[in-house]
This record gives C-alpha cells, structure tokens and sequence, in this order.
C-alpha cells in the first residue's frame, strides 16, 4: 500500500474515532431516555427557519405544558455548541418543570457535523422522538411536527401496545 493510502486512512479512522465517544448531550440524553417515562427528544437549531415556525406557532409550549409527566429534551445540533437557551425563553419553553436543555459541541456545517445523534441517523432539523422506557416509539425526522399528530404520538405512546387477549386473525 502506498505512503499516500496509509496516510488517508490513517486520517480517516482518526476522525471517526474522534466521534466514537457519545458527546456530554447525547451521554445525557441516553441515559434519560431508558427512563420508564415518556421522553421527547427534540434536535433544533436557532437559525433553522423550520425550527423558528415551530415556535412561533406556540405547539411546543403548549404541548410541554399539556404533558406536565412527559420530559422534553431540547437539543441544540449543528449550532456549535450553543443551547441556544435565549431563544427558548423567549418562547417561554425554557423554564418549564419537565424541560431539559442541550447542546451538541459539534460544528454547524460541512462534513464534520454530526450524522447521528444518540445512534439514530440525524440528517434534517427539525427532528423529533418519542421514547418509553428506552424503546423509541415513533419518530419524525424530516421537518416541522403537527402538534396534534405529536400530542397523539404521545397517547399512543403510553400503552403498552400489547395484543395478548385479543382473538387472533382467521386465516382463510
């Protein structure tokens, strides 16, 4: 192999061992979400136009605050490293009881940004998931959420989806 390949892939496996290590935000939000609970997990960005629209809408203070039992982790990504705290107060998001918020250190863009977050692809903001108990339970992950369709995620989030009992289907 020549000089020049080695070399290439020596770089290469530096970089991808530089992310193997979960950062400090998704250290925290892995272990919240192995919570019996539900969590909401919610990568944004301040200057994403898709983002800003959710919150003007009002849908997450609402939801945050119609879903006092469920967490809400609001996760700053591509925004280098800022949580972006400012503007989720002025949304009156940030000091809710049941809002958690953090911040990825990586970069806002090129290919060094993230690609996954918490082992789940992340290639569009804004992004949500709903976890219980560590399972993830549905997730929307290319664009600005329905609060209806999202406050309904979150009912259907809280059974435990079983089927035992029910007849089974006949066969024909």
């Amino acid at each position: 192999m020549s000089i020049l390949r080695l070399s290439i892939l020596v770089v290469l496996l530096a970089a991808a061992s530089l992310r193997a290590e979960p950062s400090p935000a998704e250290q925290q939000v892995l272990s919240a979400i192995k919570s019996p609970d539900l969590s909401v997990v919610h990568l944004w960005a301040p200057w994403c136009s898709n983002c800003q629209a959710e919150l003007r809408s009002g849908g997450w203070l609402k939801t945050v605050k119609d879903n006092p039992q469920v967490k809400f982790y609001f996760v700053s990504v591509w925004n280098n490293g800022d949580d972006s705290r400012a503007m989720l107060q002025k949304f009156q998001i940030a000091d809710q009881p049941n809002v958690t918020i953090v911040a990825d250190p990586g970069p806002r863009k090129g290919d060094n940004k993230i690609k996954q977050f918490a082992g789940m692809p992340l290639s569009w903001i804004p992004t949500t998931w709903i976890y219980k108990g560590g399972d993830l339970r549905y997730a929307l992950n290319y664009g600005e959420v329905h609060f209806d369709v999202l406050q309904q995620f979150l009912e259907d989030s809280k059974s435990e989806w079983s089927h035992k009992g029910e007849p089974p289907i006949a066969s024909h």
